[in-house]
């Protein structure tokens, strides 16, 4: 759906939402699928297009806010994928701290690859929400995705492991308390503090470990690429200008003197007070917009016509450079900060090698199809929009229903959700035609 026709629907002033917030579209879930199809789909997808054995799977880890079901992860449900080869030795659950849970799942996978515990076969992460917000101002930033990111050696995306910096707290800028609904309590203002906030902590910290272990300072300019958690891409706007900032306190006299007299009179500020203020936001989006334009525009393609992914958000930015830049980014740093609120957040890096088929650049490019996917989107009205938000509204937790046998807007190879029965047990298939024929995948509830 076109954030710009929902902008008129809800009476919002011109650009409100597209300039505001700077999205462009926002994608969400019918009837037909959830958190649980859309991570079938994509593990699946995975797996199918790199031809990977799926008794080559040792671990397989979840990240998501979207709650299903208090006791039974939504890994479980992944499991009937592998039911077929037999393949039931696989570790890992489900990660949950808001959009923070795909980067602890990633984490998870990345350290087992690295420990005594790896058996030598692949981990696998996915990454799967759906944001949803009650009628009001937070509702045009909702969206919905799910990614599945295979984890193993030699990999042409290599984690710098010992760069990454981390910061928890005790917060309560979003949480979702009311376990009879899906909605979220968001204090909006609170949340984009702690957001900078954590964003200044991290990066502190990665650059405090780059400049022990390589011995020279780190600034933006040493990461090629950016990628930011992106509930809106003005935020992302504002993270980016905080990171310029921060390398102007920490070594402004190596700045051009334009820059440095537009920022100088703010380095008296205390770190609230410069939270708080618009004119340095203002003035550091201003003179950070051209290393902006270079280092984290390429990101941004699918945040903002996709809108808020949560967990996948961060990696759905991270595919967007790889989409954009795939034919240069052989030996390219991207920088990835990660956010999840009530608080948990990382800064962590990649540098990118060239790789041998199938795992080329250029082949995870070709496979991810970014516009190809973009172009497949089916448009929703507003209108059609709210009417389906009211009946997953209704939905929600709910027993004994039958999904629409009406699947024509589902692509071949979607997975979808055909029935929940009266014991609230989630049954599941895949579209394998155009005309909506299925084979049946059953998923017991136990």
């Amino acid at each position: 759906m076109a954030e710009e026709s929902l902008e008129a629907h809800d009476g919002a002033s011109k650009g409100k939402y597209t300039i505001g917030l700077g999205q462009d579209c926002m994608a969400f879930c019918t009837e037909l699928e959830d958190v649980i199809s859309m991570s079938m789909t994509v593990v699946s997808s995975l797996l199918e297009k790199y031809q990977i054995d799926r008794k080559q799977i040792g671990r397989l880890e979840v990240g998501s806010e979207t709650v299903i079901d208090k006791s039974k992860s939504i890994k479980t449900w992944l499991m009937d994928l592998f039911e077929d080869c037999g393949n039931t030795d696989i570790e890992g659950v489900d990660s949950t701290n808001a959009c923070y849970g795909g980067t602890a799942a990633l984490l998870n996978c990345v350290n087992w690859v690295e420990s005594n515990s790896w058996d030598g076969r692949y981990g696998l992460v996915v990454c799967t929400d759906s944001a949803v917000y009650a009628e009001g101002p937070a509702r045009p930033t909702g969206g919905a995705a799910a990614v599945a990111m295979l984890i193993g050696p030699n990999a042409p995306i290599a984690f710098e492991s010992k760069y990454r910096g981390s910061h928890m707290s005790h917060v309560y800028d979003f949480y979702k308390p009311n376990l009879a609904s899906e909605y979220p309590v968001v204090d909006g203002k609170l949340s984009q503090t702690c957001y900078l906030m954590a964003l200044d902590s991290c990066y502190k910290r990665y650059c405090s470990k780059f400049e022990d272990l390589e011995g020279k300072q780190f600034s933006i300019l040493d990461a090629d690429y950016v990628a930011f958690h992106s509930p809106y891409n003005k935020l992302v706007q504002k993270s980016f200008a905080r990171l310029y900032f921060n390398d102007f306190l920490r070594n402004g006299s190596s700045i051009n003197k334009d820059v440095y007299e537009k920022l100088g009179p703010f380095s008296t500020l205390s770190s609230e007070e410069s939270y708080q203020s618009r004119d340095l936001e203002k003035v550091t989006q201003q003179v950070a917009k051209p290393q902006y334009d270079v280092k984290v525009q390429p990101s941004t393609l699918l945040p903002k016509q996709v809108g808020n992914m949560y967990t996948a958000s961060l990696y759905a930015a991270f595919a967007s450079i790889v989409h954009n830049k795939h034919e240069s980014l052989v030996g390219q740093r991207v920088l990835m900060f990660s956010y999840g609120s009530g608080l948990s957040s990382t800064m962590f890096s990649f540098r990118m090698r060239e790789g041998q088929h199938p795992f080329s650049i250029s082949n995870i490019a070709s496979v991810l199809n970014v516009s190809g996917k973009l172009e497949s989107r089916q448009v929703f009205s507003p209108e059609k929009f709210v009417e389906i938000m009211n009946l997953m509204e209704h939905r929600y937790g709910a027993k004994g229903f039958v999904t629409s046998e009406d699947r024509s807007l589902l692509s071949p190879e979607t997975y979808y959700l055909k029935e929940v029965d009266a014991l609230y047990r989630r049954y599941y298939a895949k579209k394998v035609g155009d005309d909506g024929a299925s084979n049946g995948v059953l998923v017991n509830g136990s």
